[in-house]
Parts: structure tokens; sequence; C-alpha cells
């Protein structure tokens, strides 16, 4: 036990380690194209720099030579060339430091450009057994604030990290060469600082982790509880919501303040070694100056020096704590981005651009934990052309079914078919083409109606207008100013509950799907709007393979096929008259309809 936990410490530092490697090596990859501007900004960081280191050494020329020497000098070895030579040293300084920043600000700016829409393109890629695991708060603070920290990390911290280590490199070389011994001293407080800084790195980035957890788990409330408000204030549950978000917003204001105490050692112990340092030096050079072993101007370029060479320490300091912020925001990142391997690509699979629409069941076992079975050995076929229609209790695996016919699962067992075709084997692009789904909880996009029936494909206006006669949407659609050019808000939370379903049944028609499913389409809507879905579905289902979810057994009596679903099995299958007259699950689901509508 004694040498456990030293192995396990040992182990998490080597895997913290290398984690920060793998960022570190992430964040220069990305940079790689940059590589031309970043080279000519480090180039101005060069002239920089030799601007500072210079202009010390140009005052420390004055001072023993003109000013204690009184030696007299004509052309630029004298005041006043000298003068002009550091005048023209700090206008190079400055022009350089104009063009290095906007070189670097383009070039980030770019770079994380680029980052943010890799990242979002990502997350729509991403599959659904991810989403299912996976905050929406976590997701959009990697899209926002942690690109956020890398934009700052490329545009305030690379160049001048590159800048204050080839100073700090540039000021140990002149100290060294006017005299080893006054290096030596002033450099008696460095080991000190370099213990401090490491001493508390370790808790600067692990704390990062907690705000950035935090600040995740907030993005995701706020976001919920934006769209969940209406309920919020129907139940009367803004001061539980409330409290929630003081508590969350507590643990991450309670990181915030190590953070600010983290921060708050650093500069101001970075200060108090420069002061110190240039007290050691001076008391050690009072007796060298008495002794003529050293002259005034050597001191003076020595205390600006150790000024310059605390400066860029301070500075570094400073940014520590944006490094640290700018690795972890990539280490997340990037945990996302090595997701690729398991994205959805729609395009690889066998291209069968249009289906005829027969969809096949063999024995399909499915769950979505690999342990709770949600479909145990289920088998049907609907033919093409059919309109089939799943019922059941609410659990009974219906909308599961569509999900695995739409690709977003993968069964465990069994196989499902299209067209005699292993879905699996299918490209997803052509699939997901050929099956448009209206859901019961519609969801409308901020934009016009238009955008929202075509979603941004290059749909005909001929295709559109027939979308909205077919789906009964015009009748409104038309009485509109803007017509089909109506601004929707986001949600579209100022249509009815109707006119969002009716625009959802646009969609899903001028696409030209093969296959047709309505989700318990008809759940949430009046029964004058039920009636004008099931007049769009009797003008569209000639010629297409129709899946309809209903709880409402009225809207099925036409169907070809009834499929019950009872705890994840079919209870039985068959034409609906067929099914009434055996009196078994489905006859008994439609007389307990019936004397529910009666007794209403």
């Amino acid at each position: 036990m004694i040498f456990t936990l030293p192995s396990k410490k040992t182990d998490s530092q080597q895997v913290e380690k290398k984690a920060a490697t793998g960022a570190v090596k992430e964040l220069l990859r990305l940079s790689k194209p940059y590589t031309p501007q970043l080279l000519l900004a480090c180039l101005c960081v060069f002239v920089v720099n030799a601007a500072f280191l210079i202009q010390p050494l140009l005052l420390q020329r004055v001072i023993d030579h003109f000013l204690i020497g009184r030696s007299v000098s004509h052309g630029l070895d004298s005041i006043g060339g000298l003068a002009l030579l550091y005048l023209t040293v700090s206008a190079a300084g400055g022009a350089s430091s104009y063009i290095q920043a906007l070189i670097v600000g383009k070039a980030g700016q770019s770079l994380v450009h680029q980052l943010r829409v890799n990242v979002f393109s990502i997350i729509q890629r991403l599959p659904l057994p991810y989403l299912d695991r996976t905050s929406s708060g976590r997701l959009i603070t990697r899209a926002t604030n942690d690109t956020s920290e890398i934009t700052e990390f490329y545009t305030d911290v690379l160049i001048t990290l590159v800048k204050d280590i080839m100073l700090l490199i540039g000021i140990v070389y002149i100290m060294l060469s006017l005299s080893l011994s006054l290096t030596l001293v002033s450099f008696t407080v460095i080991p000190v600082i370099v213990f401090l800084v490491f001493y508390i790195k370790n808790r600067i980035k692990k704390n990062f982790f907690y705000m950035k957890h935090f600040i995740g788990r907030i993005n995701g409330f706020i976001a919920e509880s934006i769209s969940g408000m209406k309920v919020i204030q129907i139940f009367r549950a803004e001061k539980e919501k409330e409290e929630q978000f003081l508590k969350l917003n507590g643990q991450y204001f309670a990181t915030t303040l190590i953070q600010v105490r983290l921060n708050s050692v650093l500069k101001p112990a970075s200060d108090m070694f420069q002061s110190l340092a240039i007290a050691i030096l001076v008391w050690y050079s009072v007796g060298k100056i008495s002794g003529g072993m050293l002259q005034i101007g050597v001191l003076y370029a020595f205390t600006t020096y150790i000024k310059q060479f605390f400066a860029p320490i301070a500075d570094l300091a400073d940014k520590y704590t944006s490094i640290q912020s700018a690795l972890v925001s990539t280490e997340r990142i990037f945990e996302l981005i090595h997701e690729e391997d398991s994205l959805e690509d729609t395009d690889s699979g066998l291209p069968m651009e249009r289906l005829n629409g027969t969809i096949e069941f063999r024995h399909v076992w499915f769950s979505y934990n690999d342990t709770d079975w949600v479909l145990k050995d289920v088998s049907f076929v609907i033919k093409k052309g059919q309109t089939a229609a799943f019922i059941g209790e609410t659990g009974a695996g219906k909308t599961t079914i569509i999900n695995l016919i739409n690709g977003f699962y993968r069964v465990q067992k069994g196989e499902i078919l299209i067209d005699g075709v292993n879905i699996n084997d299918i490209r997803l692009d052509d699939l997901r083409r050929n099956v448009s789904v209206v859901l019961q909880d519609v969801f409308l996009f901020s934009g016009t109606i238009r955008d929202n029936i075509t979603l941004g494909d290059d749909i005909a206006e001929e295709a559109v207008q027939y979308a909205l006669q077919a789906s009964c949407a015009e009748s409104f659609v038309k009485d509109f100013p803007a017509g089909i050019t109506e601004p929707v808000t986001e949600r579209g939370s100022t249509f009815s509950a109707g006119q969002r379903q009716l625009i959802s049944f646009a969609r899903a028609i001028a696409h030209n799907p093969a296959i047709f499913v309505l989700d318990e389409a008809t759940a949430n809507i009046d029964t004058h709007t039920e009636k004008l879905i099931q007049q769009a579905v009797d003008n569209i289902a000639n010629g297409r393979t129709t899946l309809i979810i209903a709880h409402r057994l009225s809207t099925i009596a036409g169907a070809d096929l009834i499929i019950a679903m009872k705890e994840g099995r079919i209870a039985e299958k068959g034409h609906p008259r067929e099914l009434f007259e055996q009196g078994g699950y489905y006859a008994k689901l439609l007389n307990e309809s019936r004397s529910h509508a009666f007794s209403s």
C-alpha cells in the first residue's frame, strides 16, 4: 500500500503530461498552413527584440563615454548620432510590432474560423448514440468558449510567448557578454521563481478543467431552460430553476475565485523578485564602482536588462493561465474532433438514389444500452406502396423502429432490409434522402417558411408550391403578409401547433420521399387539422410506402397493414378488418378508443 499511491500519482502525472504534449502538437498542426505568416511574424519579433536589446547598450555608451568619460566624437558615434540611432531603432521596433500584430491577428482569426467550422461540421455528423449521452451544453461550449480560448492563444499568447523567449535568450547573452559576475548575481532569485511557477501550475490546469466543466453545464442549463420556459412558467417553477442556477453558478464562481487567487500570485511575485534582484545587484556593485572595477553605464544597462528580463517573466506568468486554458480547450476540442472515426459517413455504401420502399425486419433485436432490449425478435414485411400503422402502448418500441429505418442506430441482432438490401450497406445519404419524417414535436428553424420547407436543398418552386397544396398548408400560408417568405422565429413560436405541423408536413412532401413516416404527427393537434393531415396523407400515399405511428386509431382506419407492438415484441399484425374480427389486441385497443370517444 505504501508504494501504490505514489505510483498512481505518477501515472496521473504522466497522463496529464501526455495530454498536454498532445494538445501542443495539435495546436502546432493547426498552425501548419499558416507557417509563412508566422515565420514573417517571428522575423518582426526578432526586430522588435533587437530594438529592446540595443537601446540599453546605446545609453550605456552615452553614459560611460560622453557623460562620465567626457569623450568628444563626431558623426554616428556621438551624443547626437547615438540619439538619432536610438530614435531609428525605436521606430523600427514600433513598426515591426505593428506589422507582427496584423499578421498574427489575421492568421489567428483565420485559423480559429476554420476550427469553428470543423467543430460545427463534426457536431452535425455525430451519431445519435453519442448525442444521447452528451449534453448540448458541452457541445455548445466546445464550439464557442473553447474556440475563443484558442483564438486568444494564437492572437495574443503564441507570438508573445515566442517574443518573450527570444528576448530572454538575447538578454542573457548580452548580460554574459558584459559581465559574468553581475549576471550570476542578477539571477540569484531565478530558482525561487521557477519553483513558484512549477508549484502552482498543476493547480491552475486542474482548476481550468473544473471551470470548463461548470461553464458547459451552465450553457446546457440555460439552453434547456429557454427551450422549456413555457413549462417552467405554467408550473410556476421559476424559483426552483433559479435556485438550481444559483447553485450551479455558485460552483463556477468558486472555481473562478480559485483562478483569481492563483493568478494574483504570479505577477506580484515576479515584480517583487525583480526589485529584489536589482537591490542585490546595486548592493554588490557599489564596491565595484568605488574601486573603479565597474562602470556606471554598465550598472545602468544591467538594471535595465533585469527589468527587461523580469518583464517577459511577469508576462509569461500572466500568460501562463491563458496557455493552460488554451491547452485545456484544445484537449476538449480535439477530444471531439477525434470522434471523427465514429462519425456518420453519409457518402460511403451502396448507391441507391431512388428506393422502391419495400421494408423488411428479420428477427431484429435492439437495445440503446446493449443490456435492456427495446425490440425483441421483431419481424415484418411492408411492401412498396403499402400504408402500415404501428400501434401500442408508450415504450412498446414503435418510435425505435422509425429510428432504425432512418439509420440512426444499428441493430445488435438480426437485419433490416430495404428493397432486399441490408440497410447498413446502403449509402446513408441516399437512405435519408428517400425517407421523410413528420414528428410529433415539430422543430422549425429561424428563417422563412420556404427555408423551413427546403432546408437549403435546391428544390424547384413548383415542388414547393405542390408541397404546400398537398399538405393543405397553402390555406393559411397565403394569408400571411409575406406569404411563403413569412419570417419564422426560433422554433416557430409565433405559429400554432397545427400550422407548425402542416409546415413540417410540407417539408416532408417537398423532398419527394420513397418512404413517408408520420411519428404520432396527429397527437397534439385539433380535429380539423387532423382531417387536413389525413387528406394530405391520401394525396401523397399513392406509390409511396407510408408508415404511421398513431395513438388515435381513427387516423389509421385506411391502413393496409397494422403492426401491434407490446413490450418490444409484435403482438399481432395484419389488415385492420382481419385483426378486428380476430378480437385480439388491436380490437381491444379499438374498442377502448371508441368507448373513450363516446364517454367524452
